[in-house]
């Protein structure tokens, strides 16, 4: 099978290499997904847009891909430590619901939002709790081989012991010394440990902590770096091609996973490690405590105080194409309305093409543009210079309107299908008509919906009124009955 050369940023090497899959045409990628206690916000839909692109260009290139996007649904603490509450069981205490209709109402959430950002499905989904019994399995191997030890109920894997023999900080650069410096203020609860940088992989259960299971070591959760090393190696083998997610994740959880998976007695687990960039917007880091970070209903509704107006979920997802995938992303309202020019513009080229009359020759290659794109996404997914590629067809496409230019039927059909190919099935857009809109409406509504029930539960009665009354403003009604709320238009 003849693939033309893929080139990717392994962050691991820190270069870009030529991609040689383990078992050719097979191509196996994991990414880590959302921990399940709140909306998915924009950093999310980045990240997951990132490996999408991956996902569909691999297709493309005729790779038999099987794609794992796992869901954290226990075993995630706030701040990312070994001590302190789960993210999942905090917030259903403050809305005083069980945790997993926390983890129901919110992975439904995150799918309403990968459908409205046109996000394709990955081959399988698999759940932390749903792995409990292999995290168990897991961590007894890495006993065994001597890189872990019990502390009155928890189990810590021993950095120290692991660093004698492997490269502890070999994806993220980090040195232990460095990082006792950057961790001597988050040393509370670390008198369990035995060296400073050893971490949780199973932590003993509170006795009002409500999930929680069985193991050799007492009642507990498995560590949140655990369950990537364990589902990723159980659906996509010991080694496999690719692992994504955000540069957040690099340090201390992907560093984590390679320690365990190589202290289980397993080979180096991945050959190409990729992360998507950060965002900002208007050049400052996006942050909740500053007041400039989006929910995606925020910025599609045009309801935060940062927005001239809303923006379609294609727009958006146009918006981020046009930064490489491992540069910073900088909102602005400028930067989203020259989006959404550019992607009308290249829409609007469909139209176009369809009263484009055949000529007997093609006075231009159009062959060699296409290859442009090709090249560029074969260059790291270059999406911005492949979308500056499908802009220069576009001025060849006005060119024949205006008869400056002529082509042949078989160079008109294979530029409308390659052109179609780029737009719709490589970078993922689409068009927002009616019914996409209809659709759209409803998600948003509902999505507006469980903020609303949200509010109400928290007792925050003035945010519920404001969302209904805003509504009401835009001719929408809601009715509220003993199991449900409905909405439709006055």
């Amino acid at each position: 099978m003849n693939i033309p050369s893929l080139y990717i940023y392994n962050s691991l090497s820190r270069k870009k290499e030529l991609f040689v899959p383990i078992n050719a045409p097979f191509v196996s990628m994991y990414v880590c997904g959302p921990t399940v206690y709140n909306e998915a916000h924009l950093g999310n839909i980045r990240t997951f847009l990132t490996f999408d692109i991956v996902f569909r260009y691999l297709t493309h290139l005729k790779y038999k891909v099987r794609y794992v996007r796992n869901i954290t649904d226990v075993g995630h603490l706030v701040d990312d430590v070994d001590f302190g509450e789960d993210k999942i069981e905090k917030r259903a205490k403050l809305e005083k619901v069980e945790p997993m209709e926390i983890v129901q109402k919110y992975t439904n959430n995150f799918h309403t939002t990968t459908q409205l950002f046109n996000l394709l499905n990955p081959s399988i989904e698999p759940t932390a709790t749903g792995h409990i019994v292999e995290q168990i399995d897991y961590i007894k191997k890495i006993i065994e081989n001597g890189y872990a030890y019990e502390t009155n109920g928890s189990v810590y894997f021993d950095v120290k012991k692991y660093a004698e023999k492997f490269n502890y900080g070999e994806l993220s650069g980090r040195k232990i010394d460095e990082l006792l410096e950057q961790t001597r203020e988050n040393l509370e609860g670390g008198n369990e440990k035995r060296f400073f940088a050893d971490f949780a992989i199973w932590k003993k259960a509170s006795p009002e902590t409500i999930m929680k299971w069985n193991s050799p070591w007492g009642e507990g959760v498995p560590g949140w770096h655990l369950e990537c090393s364990v589902m990723s190696t159980k659906y996509l083998g010991q080694q496999f091609d690719i692992h994504g997610g955000g540069m957040d994740l690099k340090f201390p959880h992907h560093e984590c996973e390679i320690a365990q998976s190589v202290g289980s007695g397993g080979p180096q687990p991945v050959k190409i490690w990729m992360h998507s960039n950060m965002l900002t917007v208007n050049g400052t880091k996006m942050s909740k405590s500053l007041g400039n970070s989006f929910l995606p209903i925020e910025l599609i509704t045009g309801s935060h105080p940062l927005l001239e107006k809303g923006y379609s979920p294609m727009t958006v997802r146009f918006f981020f194409l046009q930064a490489q995938y491992r540069s910073t992303v900088d909102f602005s309202n400028e930067a989203l309305q020259a989006s959404e020019k550019g992607l009308n513009r290249l829409l609007s080229s469909f139209s176009t093409l369809e009263k484009i009359n055949p000529s007997a020759e093609s006075t231009f290659n159009i062959q060699a543009l296409f290859e442009k794109c090709e090249d560029s996404m074969r260059d790291d997914f270059n999406t911005p210079v492949t979308i500056a590629n499908l802009f220069e067809i576009t001025k060849y496409i006005n060119l024949l309107k205006e008869g400056k230019h002529t082509i042949s039927k078989v160079d008109l059909d294979f530029l409308k299908d390659q052109y179609s190919l780029f737009i719709y099935n490589i970078l993922g857009l689409k068009e927002e008509n009616e019914s996409s809109n209809s659709e759209l409406t409803n998600n948003l509504i509902q999505i507006l919906i469980q903020l609303r029930n949200q509010s109400k539960q928290n007792k925050d009665y003035s945010t519920s009124d404001l969302i209904r009354n805003e509504l009401n403003k835009l001719n929408i009604s809601l009715k509220d009955s003993k199991d449900e709320t409905t909405w439709e238009f006055n």
